[in-house]
């Protein structure tokens, strides 16, 4: 599994200006390695106004239970919400908060 250096202040960079895509080969696995972090540690975004609202929430730690919404984390702008996907994802890897 790769290991994320959080010295790559450019690739946090990267990743803040364009998070949608695409990204260079380095920030894809950077991507990739915060796509399979345990379930129970994993932060979604749950489209609650189609195109117009999403609100952070967690994954459960067991199938089928419910995702727990963190309501006072609600977005307007996508790209602000997987920003800030990216962010909590990268502390629980790394340690460091990227922003």
């Amino acid at each position: 599994m790769h290991e994320i250096d959080p010295s790559r202040r450019d690739l946090v960079d990267e990743f803040r200006r364009n998070p949608g895509g695409p990204h260079s080969p380095e920030l894809a696995l950077v991507v990739n390695r915060l796509r399979v972090m345990p379930m129970a540690e994993r932060h979604i975004l749950v489209c609650t106004r189609r195109g117009r609202e999403w609100m952070l929430a967690r994954m459960p730690a067991r199938r089928g239970a419910r995702v727990e919404l963190c309501e006072d984390r609600v977005f307007d702008d996508y790209h602000e919400a997987v920003w800030e996907v990216f962010r909590r994802r990268y502390e629980t890897v790394t340690g460091r908060d990227p922003a």
